[in-house]
């Protein structure tokens, strides 16, 4: 029988160059080489799986990658989470299913008590267990396919179009506690194929007669293996585990990042762990997942609600490059419609006949859409017949002309009324909100928003939504507002009421850019993270600061989820030196500047007037075009980092997909004012290269280098003054 066992960190380390730092595949353990699968390079074969045991007291989850198992007599609780590709075991101890808040009392769901060491737990101990909780009563399980998150139909251009297939568990609870009677509580898993992940979420259905308030509903609780040893230290200042990445669908606050969004991840000490080192028992190994300030709502006879869902994914490095690899593969895998990628420009438009030129334009050069712009004089909340025939007119060329229109539109972060705005809870009046003043999503106005961009959408027929100043999480204290009943349940509604507008235009195929964390609710595309203020400076500055927010925005977000911004004419103040206008006479900026963009596979609001002004500028812009579509594919796929951008060497990442015909697309860029050779080592295990590559700079004549042990490959590169080059990469199969 044949073993493996992949590189050592000592080898690992001796692979860093002046240039280049490789990424080679994590430490694992030693196993059977007929069953060693890196599911970022190879497809895993095994299905999700979920199964009982032959005494029916026990059910597993397992995929091949990931573990999960519980005891199911006499009520549920999870024992076992295990990492199958490294082997790592992510509980120590037992813990409740899930816990409520209700009517200000904690009740516990499943789980079992008496585990007395709490550093480990081994099986022998799980049988001498009692259930913690007799307020809900276990009553049985269901297993079905997994369900898309939302129904969604864009048509269009997509690096993924199939949705995720997986198992999914739900284990149905039947309250016991007399002041709870009639209410059912499911608790499901979802089992995905293909990757280590396991989503978690609960549902409530209510058939009692008196009403119920949901103060806090916690639906997943784990006692992690601590991540760190320290005797004095406070939860704040320890690492959290590492072996798992948490995102849920409940993430706000405009920072461009999913870690600084996230509302519900709560990491908490375990004072009954008292083995720990901590001396205040303050290691943050207790982990419970819950909005902090949601829902607060009152369930009524008849009411049903739906958590929060929860990502789990099970991470096997400390390797930057492969954990973000591996968050990218979540996204493209459980919400596909980030994939899709959309050529368009954003146009500042006066009038129609600047549409009908922008749309026109958009033919000549091979772009596929036009979103007006802010600034432009589009007014989506205006549902007059005139303005309704105005817009649909318009919609109906862009149309025939085979262009997808879109418009700019701004919810928050303005002032309406005093009888709109949020209400400040300190205050009593209107303000306190993110953006200083806003509406509410549950007021009148705010109501009537999501009515009116619904209708708009429907009678028109356009295909892209760019949502500005989304609902930001705002807590409002008005008793007066419609969409809620007071402070309490205001932030859960109001979210709620923007959810339900982006399923709403995902059933109906429409693209929405938003500047907030509503991918797992709809939205396809987030900024990729700039300072709107460099636009301003001299273009050099420009594309030097854009390759490194490119460099930075593009670890745990592939090219599709991200736009960057290109200032054709003046934005935010600078001179001509910062602009792009006239087009003809800055033509070498910017082609590089779409360079840039394209050949990271990030689309940028190109914004002004027009993307042509001669023919010879109309010729460079569909040239680009051309090859990135020729590229589309691989240009999609992830980066690896290969140099961030400084002004003073050369810089550049790699596109990888190990199941493509081009498996890499390598770009390199000279900020220097003189012509540089370089010999840099180009990770490749990414692209699945094992042996050889054939390497092609610009598609010109082929040479095959070959592959070392450490999966990477020498080049050596020569690239013009304030120049960039590409090569694309095939394996030898």
């Amino acid at each position: 029988m044949k073993y493996v066992v992949t590189l050592l960190p000592a080898l690992m380390a001796a692979m860093i160059t002046t240039t280049c730092v490789c990424q080679l595949p994590p430490r694992t353990i030693v196993q059977d080489a007929t069953q060693r699968t890196d599911w970022l390079v190879s497809p895993v074969k095994q299905q999700a799986n979920i199964q009982p045991s032959t005494d029916g007291k026990e059910i597993y989850l397992n995929n091949g990658l990931v573990k999960r198992s519980f005891r199911i007599s006499p009520t549920v609780a999870c024992f076992d989470y295990t990492n199958l590709r490294n082997g790592q075991q992510l509980l120590r101890a037992l813990q409740p299913e899930a816990k409520l808040i209700i009517d200000g009392i904690e009740y516990s769901i499943g789980g079992l008590q008496g585990q007395r060491e709490k550093a480990y737990l081994t099986m022998t101990a799980i049988d001498s267990l009692a259930p913690a909780s007799s307020n809900f009563v276990y009553e049985r399980y269901e297993i079905s396919s997994l369900a898309p998150l939302l129904d969604w139909h864009y048509q269009g251009w997509m690096r993924n179009k199939r949705q995720a297939s997986g198992k999914t568990i739900g284990f149905r609870y039947r309250a016991a506690a007399a002041a709870l009677t009639g209410l059912v509580v499911m608790v499901y898993y979802d089992l995905y194929d293909g990757l280590p992940l396991i989503s978690k979420r609960l549902s409530l259905h209510y058939e009692g007669s008196r009403p119920l308030k949901l103060d806090r509903v916690v639906h997943e609780v784990l006692g992690l293996v601590e991540e760190e040893s320290a005797v004095v230290g406070s939860p704040q200042q320890m690492k959290t585990p590492q072996g798992i990445y948490l995102e849920t669908n409940f993430a706000y606050n405009n920072s461009m990042r999913y870690t600084l969004s996230d509302q519900t991840t709560h990491w908490k000490p375990d004072s009954s762990y008292t083995s720990q080192v901590n001396y205040n028992y303050q290691t943050p190994c207790l982990l419970e997942i819950y909005p902090e300030r949601s829902p607060g709502i009152v369930l009524q006879k008849g009411d049903s609600f739906q958590s929060v869902r929860t990502f789990e994914l099970l991470q096997d490095s400390y390797d930057r490059q492969r954990r973000g690899m591996a968050i990218q593969r979540l996204y493209s895998t459980i919400a596909p419609w980030t994939t899709a990628n959309p050529i368009f420009m954003h146009l500042v438009s006066r009038n129609d006949e600047q549409v009908r030129t922008a749309i026109d334009q958009c033919v000549a050069t091979g772009y596929e859409a036009v979103i007006l712009s802010f600034g432009s004089h589009i007014n989506m909340e205006d549902t007059s017949a005139s303005n309704i025939r105005h817009w649909k007119a318009l919609s109906e060329y862009a149309h025939q002309r085979g262009i997808k229109i879109g418009g700019y539109s701004l919810f928050s972060s303005r002032r309406i009324s005093d009888a709109d705005d949020v209400i400040d809870p300190k205050t009593g009046k209107p303000g306190g909100a993110f953006f200083g003043n806003a509406p509410c999503f549950g007021s009148p106005r705010g109501l009537a928003y999501s009515s009116k961009i619904k209708y708009f959408f429907a009678q028109t027929g356009f295909d892209i939504w760019e949502n500005d100043g989304p609902y930001p999480g705002d807590v409002c204290a008005s008793t007066t507002h419609p969409g809620h009943q007071g402070l309490d349940d205001s932030q859960w509604r109001q979210m709620a009421i923007q959810k339900d507008l982006y399923h709403w235009l995902n059933a109906r195929g429409v693209y929405i850019n938003a500047p907030d964390w509503y991918l797992l609710d709809g939205t396809h595309k987030i900024s990729i993270g700039y300072r709107e203020v460099n636009f301003s400076l001299p273009r050099d500055n420009q594309k030097i600061l854009n390759r490194q927010n490119i460099y930075d925005g593009t670890w745990d977000m592939s090219p599709s989820m991200g736009w960057g911004f290109v200032p054709l004419t003046r934005y935010q103040g600078g001179g001509p030196e910062a602009i792009l206008e006239p087009l003809s006479e800055h033509l070498k900026d910017y082609e590089q500047l779409m360079m840039q963009y394209y050949g990271a596979g990030v689309q940028a609001c190109y914004r002004g007037p027009r993307l042509y002004d001669t023919e010879a500028t109309r010729a460079v812009v569909a040239r680009v075009i051309s090859w990135y579509k020729q590229y589309r594919d691989i240009l999609n796929a992830p980066l690896v980092h290969l140099r961030r951008a400084d002004g003073r060497d050369w810089d550049g990442w790699l596109h990888v997909d190990p199941l493509l015909k081009t498996n890499g697309l390598l770009m390199l860029f000279n900020p220097t004012s003189e012509p540089i050779t370089r010999t840099i080592e180009v990770p490749l295990y990414y692209a699945g290269a094992t042996d050889r590559v054939v390497v092609r700079e610009k598609g010109s004549k082929a040479q095959t280098l070959a592959v070392n042990r450490n999966y990477s490959m020498k080049m050596t590169v020569t690239l013009p003054a304030n120049g960039w080059s590409w090569w694309t990469l095939e394996k030898v199969r």
